[in-house]
């Protein structure tokens, strides 16, 4: 495989949060090869820790239907100085418009909600979102 570079001087960081540890290597993978710099965590209590020692410039999240515990960890993102605008992607294979919904209502600066979110998707818009922040 060849590695597609971005079109920026700095490497983009990205902070990858899921909790299927096979998911998160495949994603990594992907955006890896395509020239980011991905920091994987998984969703629990130390998210805000890990992106402050990230300092992401763009940060996927991976949200579940019914599973309150992805928005109780945007919510902390929205509230930590370090990650208050970093855009936010949330990705998700289920339930699109209630995502989309509660996404608007947590103060999303940016967001995408992808019914076959595949590794592939990512690296095409990511350089937008992340300078969506930087403005």
């Amino acid at each position: 495989m060849i590695a597609t570079a971005h079109r920026t001087e700095e490497t983009i960081r990205v902070l990858f949060i899921e909790n299927d540890p096979t998911v998160a290597e495949m994603y990594k993978l992907k955006l890896e090869l395509d020239g980011y710099q991905v920091t994987v965590v998984a969703n629990d209590d130390s998210v805000v820790e890990e992106a402050v020692g990230a300092r992401p410039d763009m940060i996927f999240l991976d949200l579940r239907p019914g599973e309150d515990q992805g928005f109780a960890t945007l919510e902390r993102l929205r509230a930590a100085a370090v990650t208050r605008e970093v855009p936010v992607i949330i990705l998700s294979s289920q339930a699109a418009n209630e995502l989309a919904g509660r996404g608007f209502k947590a103060d999303l600066l940016d967001y995408v909600v992808r019914a076959d979110p595949g590794p592939n998707g990512l690296s095409g818009n990511l350089e937008g979102w992340a300078q969506a922040g930087s403005g």
